[in-house]
């Protein structure tokens, strides 16, 4: 990286201190997940499997008469990568409706597929950190499983 050129220098700078929030977003989410823990009486339950790497979840939600996401949780085992993101979809789907949390669902889809919008980037919060994982094939699966999941428990084949 040539020192005189000041805008490479501000560019590797902001990329690298965006590429290390996204794995202190990633790492916090995996070792200190919000909603992994076993739910009293969900409307929903569901066990997804990636059976590529041996992943798996049980993911369980509660909807209200108006269909929207009251809770929602996940027990179950896997890499960084599957625990972290099940739980940022948790995060990011609580509070909104059946139809809003598939939307939010393909969002995360056309992401990691590089089909994605600066806004709908935005609507994903910190799911938005998964981004590059587009880039590595073999964790794509782990990404999408709790929102696999979840697209199947409301009634969408995945």
């Amino acid at each position: 990286m040539p020192e005189d050129d000041n805008f490479t220098v501000f560019y590797y700078i902001i990329y690298m201190d965006t590429k290390e929030l996204y794995r202190e977003i990633l790492n916090e989410h995996n070792i200190n997940p919000t909603h992994k823990e076993q739910m009293d009486s969900p409307t929903f339950c569901l066990e997804g499997v990636n059976p590529s790497c041996g992943d798996q979840i049980t993911l369980q939600m509660k909807l209200d008469e108006n269909n929207v996401i009251t809770d929602a949780s996940f027990t179950g085992s896997g890499c960084a990568i599957s625990q972290a993101s099940v739980d940022m979809m948790a995060d990011l789907v609580i509070g909104k409706t059946k139809e809003e949390a598939l939307e939010l669902a393909d969002i995360f889809d056309r992401m990691i597929k590089s089909e994605v919008t600066e806004e709908d980037l935005e609507r994903l919060d910190e799911a938005a950190a998964l981004q590059d994982i587009s880039h590595m094939p073999a964790r794509v699966k782990c990404a999408m499983l709790g929102w696999r999941t979840m697209k199947e428990m409301l009634g969408v084949k995945a």
